[in-house]
């Protein structure tokens, strides 16, 4: 385990602590011609045998360089605009399968399928669930309620923002449930609450406050009940 946090280390100083912005900018603008996208790569190798400290560990951060090069470059000349969040998502978690594949073939492991466990089943399922799968429940029970004023075409929130608001307030409450942590609940809604406050105060009527209400008590609601059916669950695993 000391051996993948080293090296994630490396990887996270490599690739945003000691890449500067303009690095980035060059390598876009110039891909496979970019100085700069080889001394990322160097930097890469250097950092990772420094960490480990191990002269038998020098080809394996090679190995972890060059690869490092590979994802990079395509997502350099793959990536648009438009996909910039999904290729910089889908280059870090390349980036992380390489490392666990290093670190397993240097301490001469196999991937042990045993941890996916009732417990793991469990726990996935319920994250899973208090996701999309919520949101969509939500929206479709308070569809019957439309509190937009006449002047809603003018909104100026950020496109799905209450979405991801609504599932990372569940993933937090969940946590909360699972780690016996129930007063941060209430700090998290009294927060909600408060960034909430202006919005709700300049609507015209009750149906903008009412309508955030119900949508809020039903998704901490939802994660409050999911929390204590896995926590119940976990328990009689035991």
């Amino acid at each position: 385990m000391i051996l993948f946090i080293k090296l994630l280390l490396a990887h996270l100083l490599g690739d945003f602590i000691w890449q500067p912005n303009s690095w980035v900018t060059h390598k876009e603008a110039r891909k496979h011609k970019s100085i700069y996208l080889y001394l990322h790569i160097f930097l890469h190798g250097i950092l990772a045998a420094v960490l480990v400290g191990e002269i038998q560990f020098i080809p394996y951060a090679i190995l972890i360089a060059v690869t490092h090069g590979i994802i990079d470059l395509t997502k350099l000349n793959f990536q648009k605009n438009k996909t910039k969040r999904i290729w910089f998502i889908a280059d870090q978690m390349a980036h992380t399968l390489v490392l666990v594949g290093v670190v397993l073939l240097y301490k001469g492991e196999t991937i042990q399928f045993l941890w996916f466990d009732n417990q793991f089943w469990i726990l996935i399922t319920a994250v899973l669930f208090i996701t999309k799968p919520t949101s969509i429940f939500i929206k479709t029970i308070i569809s019957i309620w439309h509190p937009e004023s006449e002047n809603s075409n003018q909104d100026n929130s950020l496109a799905k923002a209450g979405n991801y608001i609504g599932i990372l307030e569940r993933l937090f409450v969940f946590c909360f449930i699972l780690t016996g942590h129930f007063e941060a609940i209430g700090f998290l809604l009294a927060a909600k609450s408060i960034f909430r406050f202006g919005d709700l105060k300049e609507a015209r009527d009750r149906k903008l406050t009412e309508y955030v209400m119900i949508g809020t008590l039903m998704s901490f609601g939802t994660a409050i009940v999911t929390g204590l059916i896995v926590q119940a669950l976990l328990l009689q695993l035991l």
